[in-house]
């Protein structure tokens, strides 16, 4: 493919692949996101997924493109249609892990099958050397819907026969578990009912499979006695003598069980139910899901294997930029990252290829510049609109109450902390024994720390993690770096402060261990492997511990105002000033110039308007407050049990309904709300399992779901619940055009500030979603094609705000514009614009300039009491007074042309702000000349 044509990096739109949008669906819609403005297509995974995927993350054959999408075919016959437009692709991979269990890896099923003699016994990420003597050896397979021995009396682990591959297995449900050939020799057996002559072959290949135990090459080996097996098995009648040995293997029987267990004790794995995995895995998965192994990237093997595809198709000139899906489960994102970028720049030495990685930043961390990547895909973009639009007012009358009504810690911190124990001492319970493990090992080789016991060693690591502010350290040979020291010490000094004196010293040991002490100044052997390997397992315990706790638990327990409660987001702030929205713009363009930014995502829990909508309750906390206890009040006839829900769910609940309900949401449309509260339902059952506090996934609280659905549903759908209905609902309106006002804003921001914006699919259109699988639902791209291809002037996108088409022509022609002025907006300098007058506080303004080029960009924010009882999401001019922006450079003709509306320059060197958004919410001012 010819890259010659391609257009610099500009702008990318993310779209969600599976069988329901394959390649080719997104083929004839190019042209449409070329017109829009987007210069790169940002893809989920491509290479093949398990069967039925919906987002591709659980990749079970990296070797090939998914054949549900198309397969490669389908990819370069989009690439192609991307090249007529001079667009290009950027492809989201997965490094960390692979779909395991079911029956669709290969490498998983060669693995179980084998053990450590298979090709793959190194590439997942397994501690074979176990202290638990029942697992020494074995991969603890928690697969199981039982207790293992009640899956054998219940029959529900089959011995069968897979003629045409000549092989054994295990069948539990979608699970296949192999038998290792070495066992065959017994389940080949011939009976009476074969002649001589098949007696013959059959024992003989028996005596061939059982030999393997004594050979160094078995796997190879074994290759062609299974073709033999399979040939074998064409004869009906052998296959029938087969067949009956497998039947000496049913569980159902008192031999049967016994004959079966015996045959799979003598296995690479051991069978268990799911319920081990938390207290008893042996191996790395993808936080704590059981159907996504780790893999071991850092081996060259795995590297070159697991890449191998992504690099033809780089050398093909298919991919030009790569998303490195969660990288803080690597054992080394460091030094992955910088292969990675060496081998990049390999394979395409005439250009550039970005490589953007999947980092959530914590409160005042940055990207390492020494990765050689160019940014991260833009959540800490996401929280820092999200600061800049929450009033810190409101903070503390809506943590009082939340506080009073759901009887929890309005201090996010202390929920997150909360949480953590929680899910060390739960999920992931067995990842945290074995670093705790790993170090009593370290412990254990030097004289001078060897008395330290298991439980001081388990006790000062819990606490280390459940302070700690970031997902996880860097550690390298030399320890930790001054960076990452910063945060290590945070977690120290939140760890003094929760145990006894007499665990700090070990407190000590641990902070030396981990990155205090570099591990090659130990001599070279088993203590230097030992220490290591206590630094990366910690480091890999971290960043899911982080994510579970904060992500998948905290975010759901605590509501003191949910737009703060996101991917990426430091929750533990509520705002911050302008100055420190362009203090980060400066340093994104000074070290990240090509960050991605993010407003919505495949991940988010809210979608980018429902933020948007929330943040207004900051300036409105007072009236929100008064609102709750009313609707409570209406909320009392739809209760069958004043307990269920709890008024902490009920607020969340109010919450979810103010951000999400769509802005053509009419009462008298059944249709339209009943499939509202489908949505809602689908978005509650998975708040309440995720927040772990009255349900959960591995112990649903079916008496309160039930509840709290009928609940939902009297509200939306019953005629008692019409008045609590219609006291939302014009809460909505209320909250509507000032969230719309902020949409608008973040929209202009993300596409003007230091960074490349990215958008996700369908939000050119206001985007009211809720947590996956709301926010990856089927987008009416016909309908948004029609919309642009109509240009509506000013005026009707003002009346028809509510239909989203404003914010898409603000987009194509924000992106356009861009296009036209590519290095203003790529590499232009940022300078803030100070802003006086009566209104300045509610004001950002700044400029981009390079070589005689200048962008002025004016947006409000937290502008609500200036939208009271407004139709529009449109300030009137004269409420803007003498609010005025100050420009501190001279212009050529006073007058500067504006993306809707040009505006005279003051004698003075002034814009008025009443002049600059009298006819749109927002603005963007281009100069092209300077003087």
């Amino acid at each position: 493919m010819n890259q010659a044509l391609i257009q610099p990096l500009r702008a990318t739109l993310r779209l969600q692949f599976h069988k329901g949008f394959t390649l080719d669906q997104a083929v004839p819609l190019v042209p449409y996101f070329a017109s829009l403005g987007i210069s790169h297509l940002y893809a989920s995974p491509l290479l093949s997924a398990r069967p039925g995927s919906m987002h591709g993350y659980d990749v079970v054959d990296p070797t090939t493109v998914n054949p549900e999408l198309g397969g490669e075919a389908a990819l370069r016959r989009l690439v192609s249609t991307l090249r007529e437009h001079r667009m290009g692709l950027i492809l989201d991979i997965v490094s960390n892990h692979m779909a395991v269990g079911g029956g669709d890896n290969p490498w998983w099923l060669d693995l179980l099958e084998w053990g450590r003699l298979s090709p793959y016994g190194e590439f997942f990420d397994i501690q074979w050397h176990s202290p638990d003597p029942l697992m020494s050896g074995q991969l603890l397979l928690p697969f199981l819907g039982s207790d293992y021995g009640v899956a054998l009396q219940d029959g529900t682990l089959p011995l069968r026969f897979d003629a045409e591959h000549g092989a054994f297995h295990v069948e539990h449900y979608e699970h296949h578990f192999p038998i290792c050939p070495t066992a065959y020799g017994e389940l080949l057996k011939a009976d009476d009912a074969l002649n001589a002559d098949q007696a013959e072959q059959l024992k003989s290949l028996a005596d061939r499979f059982s030999a393997l135990s004594y050979q160094m090459d078995a796997h190879s080996l074994a290759i062609p006695l299974k073709a033999e097996l399979r040939d074998l098995a064409a004869d009906p009648v052998i296959a029938q003598a087969i067949q009956r040995n497998v039947e000496a293997y049913d569980s159902l029987t008192r031999e049967g069980f016994e004959r079966l267990h015996d045959l799979l004790e003598r296995q690479s794995y051991r069978l268990a139910s799911w319920r081990t995995a938390a207290d008893d895995i042996n191996w790395r998965r993808f936080f704590d899901v059981n159907e996504l192994g780790g893999l071991r990237v850092e081996r060259p093997a795995v590297f070159e294997e697991t890449h191998a595809k992504i690099f033809e198709l780089v050398a093909d000139g298919l991919v030009d930029g790569l998303r490195i899906d969660h990288i803080d489960g690597l054992a080394d994102p460091r030094g992955y990252c910088r292969k990675l970028r060496r081998r990049v720049d390999s394979l395409s030495p005439q250009r550039h290829l970005p490589i953007f990685v999947e980092k959530i930043l914590g409160e005042g961390e940055t990207l390492h510049r020494d990765w050689s990547v160019d940014g991260t895909t833009g959540y800490e973009f996401m929280n820092q609109l999200s600061l800049l639009q929450h009033d810190p007012e409101g903070a503390q009358t809506l943590g009082k109450l939340w506080s009073r009504y759901s009887e929890r810690p309005a201090d996010f911190r202390q929920e997150a902390q909360l949480a953590r124990q929680q899910i060390l001492n739960g999920s992931l319970a067995g990842d945290f024994e074995s670093v705790a493990q790993a170090l009593l090992q370290v412990a254990r080789d030097d004289l001078m720390t060897r008395d330290l016991t298991l439980g001081a060693i388990r006790r000062a690591l819990q606490e280390l993690i459940v302070h700690f502010p970031v997902y996880r350290t860097y550690i390298s040979p030399r320890g930790r770096s001054a960076e990452d020291d910063v945060f290590f010490q945070q977690a120290m000094d939140g760890a003094r402060q929760s145990l006894s004196e007499a665990d700090w010293p070990v407190l000590d040991c641990l902070a030396r261990w981990l990155g205090g002490e570099p591990w090659r100044k130990r001599p070279a052997g088993r203590q230097r492997k030992m220490l290591k390997h206590a630094c990366v397992r910690f480091q890999q315990l971290t960043s899911p511990a982080a994510a579970k706790a904060v992500e998948d638990t905290a975010f759901y327990r605590s509501a003191v105002l949910l737009s703060r409660n996101d991917v990426g987001f430091s929750t533990e702030q509520f705002s911050a000033p302008v100055a420190d929205f362009h203090a980060v713009c400066l340093n994104r363009l000074e070290a990240f110039p090509d960050n991605l930014l993010a407003t919505a995502t495949h991940d988010h829990k809210r979608g980018e308007d429902t933020r948007a909508r929330l943040a207004v309750l900051s300036e409105r906390s007072a009236w929100y407050a008064e609102q709750v206890p009313l609707w409570q009040a209406l909320a009392r006839p739809l209760r069958d049990d004043d307990q269920m829900p709890s008024t902490g769910d009920e607020l969340i609940l109010y919450q979810a309904i103010l951000g999400s309900w769509p802005l053509d949401l009419r009462s008298e449309d059944p249709i339209a709300i009943e499939a509202y509260t489908q949505r809602l339902w689908q978005w509650q059952q998975k708040a309440l399992r995720e927040a772990k506090l009255q349900s959960s996934w591995s112990a649903p609280n079916d008496a309160y779901e039930q509840a709290m659905q009928q609940f939902l549903q009297r509200l939306m759908l019953s005629p008692e619940g019409e008045l609590l209905r219609a006291a939302l609902g014009k809460a909505v309106n209320t909250l509507a055009a000032p969230g719309a006002l902020n949409g608008l804003a973040q929209t202009l921001l993300r596409m003007t500030v230091p960074g490349i914006p990215d958008l996700y699919q369908g939000n050119e259109y206001w985007d009211f979603t809720l947590v996956d699988p709301d926010n990856r639902r089927p987008v009416d791209y016909a309908d948004r094609q029609r919309a642009l291809d109509a240009s509506a002037d000013l005026p009707e996108l003002l009346t028809t705000w509510r239909d989203g088409r404003i914010k898409q022509s603000l987009i194509a022609q924000a992106l356009n514009l861009r296009a036209e002025h590519t290095e203003l907006f790529r590499r232009g300098a940022y300078q803030a614009l100070e802003v006086v007058g009566s209104q300045a506080h509610r004001v950002l303004a700044f400029a981009r300039s390079v070589e005689g080029k200048r962008a002025i960009v004016i947006v409000p924010i937290r502008c609500a009491e200036l939208l009271k009882n407004s139709a529009e999401p449109r300030i009137d001019a004269r409420l803007w007074g003498d609010t005025r922006v100050k420009l501190p450079f001279a212009t050529s003709d006073q007058h500067l042309k504006g993306l809707f509306s040009g505006v005279a320059v003051t004698p003075q060197g002034e814009l008025m702000i009443s002049a600059a958004l009298g006819d749109f919410p927002v603005n963007l001012f281009i100069q092209t000349t300077d003087t």
